[in-house]
């Protein structure tokens, strides 16, 4: 099965000149959408998580399914302000601004193997962002899964120095 004939590409969205590949479309999908999650399921398994962590928000939608497959935690690691309690945050530069992630501080214990989940890696910057993160909680990235792959904007190149295994089931030259 090609996800690709599952995934809309929508043109100036959310501004004019991007063309944003929207999962919605995968999602309504029964049988493409349980294909897709066995795929990540077999990626991600050889990678020995404790922990899955979902970037908000469509990371959570690939994250939890995964994690209850493997039989892992799951964790949120959202926008500032939406997490309750105590939480750890990192801040970091976008193209446009500065912007903050935050987990809760009891999400990850001392050396835990993560995977961090996203549904699409573009530059690279709040996965960069998210590594960085998880590193202050006391995690250890085992790696970093999407369902897309922007591969044109060079995320994967940004995240080399990382040395953390970068897996994806689509990817858009």
């Amino acid at each position: 099965m090609d996800l690709r004939d599952y995934i809309a590409s929508i043109d100036d969205f959310p501004k004019s000149g991007i063309r944003f590949y929207d999962i919605s479309t995968l999602l309504a999908h029964p049988s493409a959408w349980r294909f897709c999650v066995q795929q990540l399921v077999e990626q991600v398994s050889p990678l020995a998580p404790d922990l899955i962590i979902g970037i908000e928000s469509r990371g959570f939608l690939t994250a939890a399914p995964i994690a209850y497959e493997l039989g892992c935690g799951f964790a949120m690691m959202r926008k500032k302000g939406k997490l309750p309690g105590d939480v750890q945050f990192y801040e970091y530069e976008l193209e446009y601004g500065n912007d903050t992630l935050e987990i809760q501080s009891c999400a990850i214990d001392e050396g835990q193997r993560v995977v961090i989940m996203d549904d699409l890696l573009a530059t690279g910057g709040t996965v960069a962002a998210a590594i960085e993160l998880i590193h202050k909680a006391g995690g250890v990235v085992a790696g970093a899964s999407f369902v897309i792959e922007l591969g044109f904007l060079a995320g994967r190149d940004r995240l080399n120095s990382y040395d953390v295994p970068l897996l994806s089931l689509v990817n858009y030259e």
